[in-house]
């Protein structure tokens, strides 16, 4: 099997395939936390970890594990991961932690995770299994940090309002407050605004798709034939 190639990894990650926007993976949390962009960044970076370790080590053990059982084997891995992750963010980051609850365990039960692992992880290289899992585990985040601002600011009229839970004392500095006396957007912040957000942001990636489509079309077309209507 033919290894591919470190740029093709990196656009399947972050925009040909993305979890969030494309596959539509993991859209239980995706939706949950992102009332704002620092909820989103925190789930989003213990994704990241989660999916950038499991498929080194996936892809470390993939000769050794037998096939009949190997999805146990890669969701032990996974949860073994996990646990650690929530265990550090416990002790470094208890706030965040207390405010993300139940969702950092059931990172375990994301299929973008153990999709990877089966898809990918266990079928290539480790250097090519590292790169995938940081580039599907960034594009995540970035889906989780851009719904969680999008709410954010609308809903609040603020961005990074809680980046202290992250960044100490120094993060209250980078609160940014767009709209001064606002009143606030209740929608924004409730479930349905994350369905509608994500919408939104699922259509933005149609639409620039699309006309990426377009435009390859017509530098294919002859030289002075019309394009169709």
């Amino acid at each position: 099997m033919s290894e591919p190639t470190y740029t093709h990894i990196l656009k399947e990650g972050l925009w040909v395939n993305n979890p969030g926007l494309v596959q539509l993976l993991g859209l239980c949390p995706l939706l949950a936390v992102t009332t704002n962009a620092i909820n989103g960044l925190g789930l989003g970076l213990a994704t990241l970890l989660t999916l950038t370790a499991s498929n080194v080590t996936v892809s470390l053990i993939r000769h050794v594990v037998r096939p009949e059982v190997r999805i146990p084997v890669f969701v032990l891995v996974i949860a073994s991961i996990v646990t650690i992750i929530e265990l550090a963010m416990n002790a470094w980051l208890h706030d965040l932690y207390l405010i993300l609850g139940i969702f950092i365990p059931l990172i375990v039960t994301n299929c973008a995770i153990i999709g990877r692992a089966e898809s990918f992880a266990s079928r290539h290289s480790v250097d090519r299994a590292l790169l995938d899992g940081l580039a599907m585990g960034a594009g995540f985040t970035l889906v989780l940090v851009t719904l969680g601002g999008m709410r954010e600011l609308i809903g609040q009229g603020t961005l990074l309002s809680q980046a202290h839970l992250m960044f100490g004392e120094y993060g209250r500095q980078l609160t940014l407050t767009l709209v001064d006396d606002y009143r606030g957007f209740l929608l924004a912040i409730l479930p349905p605004g994350a369905f509608l957000g994500l919408g939104f942001l699922i259509a933005g990636v149609n639409i620039i798709n699309a006309r990426r489509e377009k435009k390859a079309a017509l530098k294919t077309l002859p030289i002075g034939q019309p394009s169709e209507a």
